[in-house]
């Protein structure tokens, strides 16, 4: 487990503290009854976040001193906030299969392009992340994609632009599925979380990402509210903050170093390919949160009632795939941790 190795186990024998390594699938009932209690079980917890924000506004979660922790300036934008600090942060982009596609595809309006680029497209069976790439399709600056979602206008906007290639889109549901509808010939791009296509271009396909209108984000380290092992919490956290310790994490999984001094660290092929290198961020998008919260709901309401009906043979391959995938919080990787 790369939790361990690049940061549990070196922790423990550098600060002589015992860590307890759980993993837990969200935040259940039964971890929101005693998130507070004596009955928690642990102090140091890997959150999304939404359960970040939520958790630090219910009085989940310590108020974090971040200067116990590491310098500021060393951070990622957006990996650093009230209660939490970032660990590593995971991305959703545009994939290719090079050996099928005649071109080199740079946007999302060329994802739309099927002239251009003739083929079948991927892209989530959701309203969350579909309707921003259909805006960026549209021509919606990165900068101004959520302000123009939270408008009827833009709502519909996206879903005529969804419209255009509705005949040739392939639905997927489990993060494994875009890499493997690529392989299968089932697509030629796809919008996929991009640690699953670096997985499979380590197993030798010629998969491509382009980075240029992602989203990303991050997941963070909290601290339970009234913990009586502070210290030692504050003290593995900055720990796993350390940018060799980082290195080893990104090296193990391809997710982007919150602290970005990890980056120079890393083989530079590695390095360019995370979601936190300087060039993947300019064009990138942070997710909206909080505007997910708000609208999700109708949005996903409205997605619902217009995607077409999955066929058989994705619903088996969603099925498979979730054999693989059914312990990861959001299926990107890395399942969540409590300690």
């Amino acid at each position: 487990m790369a939790f361990d190795k690049a940061y549990f186990e070196p922790f423990r024998q550098a600060a002589g503290v015992t860590v307890r390594d759980e993993i837990y699938d969200g935040p259940t009932d039964e971890f929101k009854k005693t998130v507070n209690s004596a009955k928690a079980r642990w102090d140091v917890m890997q959150v999304e976040t939404a359960t970040l924000d939520f958790g630090c506004k219910e009085g989940w979660f310590e108020k974090l001193d971040h200067r116990r922790v590491a310098d500021k300036a060393d951070f990622a934008p957006g990996s650093l906030s009230e209660c939490g600090i970032g660990i590593f942060a995971w991305s959703q982009a545009l994939a290719y299969n090079a050996d099928k596609v005649v071109g080199t595809p740079a946007s999302w309006a060329d994802f739309w392009d099927l002239k251009k680029f003739p083929g079948k497209r991927g892209l989530r069976r959701s309203a969350k992340y579909t309707l921003e790439f259909a805006l960026l399709a549209d021509g919606v600056a990165p900068a101004d994609v959520y302000k123009v979602l939270a408008t009827k206008q833009g709502v519909d906007r996206a879903f005529r632009k969804l419209e255009d290639i509705r005949p040739d889109t392939v639905w997927w549901e489990a993060a494994p599925q875009p890499a493997l509808f690529l392989a299968a010939d089932k697509v030629v791009m796809s919008s996929a979380y991009t640690i699953w296509i670096d997985t499979a271009q380590k197993r030798g396909k010629n998969f491509k990402t382009v980075w240029n209108g992602s989203l990303y984000d991050f997941d963070h380290w909290a601290v339970r509210k009234g913990t009586p092992r502070i210290e030692d919490a504050y003290k593995l956290i900055a720990f796993a903050s350390k940018p060799e310790n980082q290195k080893a994490f990104s090296t193990e999984f391809a997710y982007g170093p919150a602290n970005r001094k990890a980056l120079s660290m890393l083989e530079p092929a590695l390095a360019n390919a995370l979601p936190t290198a300087e060039a993947n961020l300019k064009g990138a998008i942070p997710i909206n949160i909080p505007f997910w919260l708000r609208y999700g709901p109708e949005l996903e309401k409205r997605f619902a009632d217009w995607a077409p009906p999955l066929n058989r043979q994705t619903i088996e391959e969603h099925e498979h795939t979730e054999q693989q995938s059914h312990e990861h919080h959001d299926d990107k990787g890395a399942p969540p941790h409590a300690h």
